[in-house]
């Protein structure tokens, strides 16, 4: 049997009989015993012969949901509803770009903010088919070293970006990003190209549908020019293809999921791009690679077209140079999608006028202070900065709670999603094998109990109210973290809270550090202006990597 090269067979003679169904042979008392050992209860004799008869019904209807095709898009009957108040409809206002002319040479061109671009653009200093070919041109000489990318969408990215120009000279504008080419990231479906996952058993898969994401960037008059490298199935940096690289020094990872976006905004492939964050997908490639990453509320954004690893967690995002590019895309990405039960219609407000002054800010004193915390001298140094800037800074405390425990909720739920791939042996194509990799996370989920996945998420429903009730107890707006100190990556995953990662500079090594923002539900504009303020202040700016400029 296959999960046997993974587990004691004195574990699996009772586990894979009583819970998963794998076993033909009738199961006895002696199999219920083994599992009691894993879920953590205790029975007797006479309990377990009584419910000898269930467990084998039991195992009767997992053949039964076995021999059916369950697609990876296809969404539980139980959703995820945070609860949270949703703003009314509101336009966001962006800055405006006076008097910019045409750079000097097409290496300044790509890393130029989205308002700088549309500016050019809009004057006829540049078209967007000029500028589109200036990224293609970076993705081909420069990808080989970075593996930023899976699949040019060169032929569509043309004629997008000839559509635009022929618009804007019959003076149509669709928006901030009418003419300007983005990547996505290839777990969203795009017909006519693959959509791979980052895992070997689907590097051929075309899926005929389009993402709304991707209808919606579209419909704003974007130009997909590249599928973007994902560690596969969401995890980490590494794929089918090779390990995508930081171009801040390709000897190190670019950090995943989302490594693909977040390098290729880096070095200059395309101004903005597309990712996804279950557990730290943007935050963790946005920091690596130290551009600007927003995770924006569970519900803003549709995930019809994507591939599904947590019904209840995932999340879609923009990974950008700048903040208000970020705003831009989520403006342009956010709404209500018939395809998506889970999407709300939710306001979405920014202005360049508000400032610091009209925010008030907390800081998680707790995990800045943590002795494991490698960043700790320098991340407390930028926070004595802005103290003196005159901004007051609120110290709270994450909810005391076991967030970590909670984790069982993505883990049952990417275990279903990849059901099929697990008992059909697969999952050992991947390239990523080991203890953390998801060939054994979807092996060891099996058996969580459905009792103790429904126990994580009544819990949930406790971290929500506990996540609200600090920023209410304390009238914040927004709440500045360490992004890998403390549990507040997964705590705000499992909420549903929007963050923000922005950059702060560079360590001893010469690699980009960062720090996160967390908003409150559906105030993604609050985390826009605290970034810019903050970046304002410290002096600390999105830079361009060496060797890519």
């Amino acid at each position: 049997m296959k999960f046997e090269r993974h587990f004691p067979k004195v574990v699996l003679a009772g586990l894979l009989v009583c819970l998963t169904g794998c076993d033909r042979e009738r199961p006895h008392t002696g199999n219920i015993e083994a599992a009691e050992t894993l879920i953590g209860v205790s029975m007797t004799d006479a309990e377990r012969a009584l419910m000898l008869e269930d467990i084998h019904e039991q195992r009767a209807a997992y053949d039964a949901l076995h021999a059916l095709d369950l697609p990876n898009d296809l969404t539980p009957a139980l959703r995820f509803d945070p609860g949270f108040e949703t703003p009314p409809p509101a336009d966001p206002e962006w800055a405006k770009v006076e008097g910019i002319t045409n750079p000097v040479g097409d290496d300044v061109i790509p890393f130029l903010s989205v308002a700088e671009l549309g500016a050019l653009l809009r004057t006829g200093l540049l078209t967007s088919e000029a500028l589109t070919r200036i990224y293609l041109d970076r993705i081909h000489e420069h990808d080989g070293t970075l593996h930023a990318v899976i699949t040019v969408t060169e032929d569509l990215a043309l004629a997008q970006a000839r559509r635009a120009d022929a618009e804007l000279a019959q003076g149509i504008d669709r928006g901030p990003l009418h003419g300007i080419p983005y990547g996505l990231k290839d777990i969203a479906a795009v017909p006519g190209y693959p959509t791979t996952w980052g895992a070997t058993p689907y590097r051929e898969q075309i899926i005929d549908t389009t993402a709304t994401v991707a209808e919606r960037m579209e419909e704003a008059g974007a130009v997909l020019i590249a599928k973007t490298a994902v560690g596969a199935l969401a995890w980490g940096d590494v794929w089918f293809g090779a390990r995508t690289n930081s171009p801040w020094n390709p000897e190190i990872g670019a950090s995943g999921s989302s490594a693909g976006s977040a390098a290729g905004v880096a070095a200059g492939f395309f101004p903005v791009a597309i990712g996804t964050e279950t557990w730290g997908s943007i935050t963790s490639p946005a920091t690596r690679n130290g551009v600007i990453g927003l995770r924006p509320t569970f519900g803003r954004v549709s995930r019809h077209g994507f591939m599904a690893l947590s019904w209840s967690m995932d999340k879609v995002g923009a990974i950008c140079r700048r903040a208000e590019d970020c705003g831009m895309v989520l403006d342009a990405i956010r709404g209500v999608d018939a395809a998506d039960p889970t999407t709300v219609d939710a306001g979405f407000s920014y202005s360049p006028a508000t400032s610091l002054d009209d925010l008030r800010v907390g800081y998680l004193a707790n995990d800045f202070s943590a002795d494991d915390y490698e960043q700790k001298t320098v991340d407390n140094a930028l926070l004595d900065r802005v103290r003196a800037a005159g901004i007051e800074l609120v110290a709270v405390a994450l909810p005391d709670m076991p967030i970590e425990s909670m984790s069982i909720v993505l883990s049952a739920e990417a275990a279903a999603a990849f059901d099929t791939l697990t008992r059909s042996g697969l999952d050992d194509t991947l390239v990523k094998q080991g203890r953390f990799a998801w060939p054994n996370v979807f092996r060891a989920a099996r058996f969580i109990p459905a009792v103790e996945y429904l126990q994580a998420n009544r819990l949930r429903t406790r971290l929500i109210t506990a996540m609200e009730n600090l920023f209410s107890d304390h009238a914040l707006d927004v709440v500045l973290a360490p992004c890998f100190s403390g549990n507040q990556l997964l705590a705000t995953n499992l909420s549903g809270h929007p963050a923000l990662v922005f950059p702060t500079g560079l360590d001893t090594d010469g690699m980009p550090r960062g720090l996160c923002l967390i908003g409150k539900p559906f105030r993604e504009g609050d985390l826009l202006v605290v970034a810019r303020e903050l970046q304002g202040i410290t002096g600390e700016q999105v830079r361009i990597p060496a060797g890519f400029q």
